[in-house]
């Protein structure tokens, strides 16, 4: 099996040395999105604006791999401030509906930009 770079310009570009994602055989790795809007810049707001973009990044980057939030198996939230977990979590129930996939949820002292809250996801897709 060879890795496999996913890129698309309907989410932010990368702002490292990184892929947006990256397939291997059936799996999809994403890279932590950050609530950056197209333009590369931090969106205005609270955590539930940011949130909200983060979502939206991720489903770009879950759609030019050919998958979506019900292909997700694990994800991995990293939130500044642990208090507004409830605000998160709510926002994150309404992208994943009934499909709950396995999750942890980490309190950072920091993340890049200083935003509030960075996702990353582990997807299986179909491959042909």
């Amino acid at each position: 099996m060879t890795f496999k770079t996913i890129a698309t310009n309907q989410a932010p570009a990368a702002i490292g040395p990184y892929s947006q994602a990256v397939q291997y055989g059936s799996l999809l790795f994403t890279s932590g999105q950050i609530p950056l809007g197209l333009d590369g810049q931090v969106v205005p707001g609270g955590i539930e604006e940011q949130t909200h973009q983060v979502f939206r990044n991720l489903e770009a980057v879950l759609a030019a791999a050919g998958a979506d939030f019900a292909s997700v198996i694990k994800a991995t939230v990293f939130i500044k401030d642990m208090t507004q977990f409830a605000e998160v979590n709510e926002i994150y129930a309404s992208y994943f509906g009934d499909h709950k996939p396995a999750r942890s949820t980490v309190e950072v002292a920091r993340l890049p930009k200083d935003v509030l809250v960075e996702i990353e996801l582990i997807a299986r897709i179909d491959v042909e």
